[in-house]
């Protein structure tokens, strides 16, 4: 059964082409266009083996949406990668603060996002 991806990213055209690479590595991808939308995927049940976020969103940003997914039970523990043109140390270290698991700075290779991947999910 292939791994499961969650993106979440208001970019249409980033989720269209990281999807893209995803799909064609064999991984299932749910996607989101805002962190609301996500959260209420995530209340909804989704079974998912990692996620991806931005962090620059209109309303909650990745940051805050980290935070929320990290005080859901079944979700504590669940890899989270971001996905973003940031590239401050201050962020990322607020990012790991709320419980980012790793960064992909955009715009990324295919070969950067899936080696990324191969590190933090099993």
């Amino acid at each position: 059964m292939p791994k499961t991806i969650f993106l979440v990213d208001d970019s249409t055209t980033i989720l269209l082409s990281v999807s893209g690479i995803l799909s064609k590595a064999g991984f299932a991808v749910e996607k989101a266009a805002s962190a609301e939308e996500a959260l209420k995927k995530f209340a909804a049940g989704v079974k998912v083996d990692l996620l991806i976020t931005d962090l620059n969103m209109p309303g909650m940003n990745g940051i805050d949406l980290i935070k929320q997914v990290r005080t859901l039970q079944a979700y504590k523990f669940l890899p989270i990668l971001f996905l973003t043109t940031e590239s401050q140390q201050s962020r990322k270290a607020e990012a790991k603060a709320a419980g980012a698991s790793g960064w992909i700075v955009k715009p990324a290779t295919a070969d950067d996002l899936l080696n990324t991947i191969k590190l933090v999910i099993k």
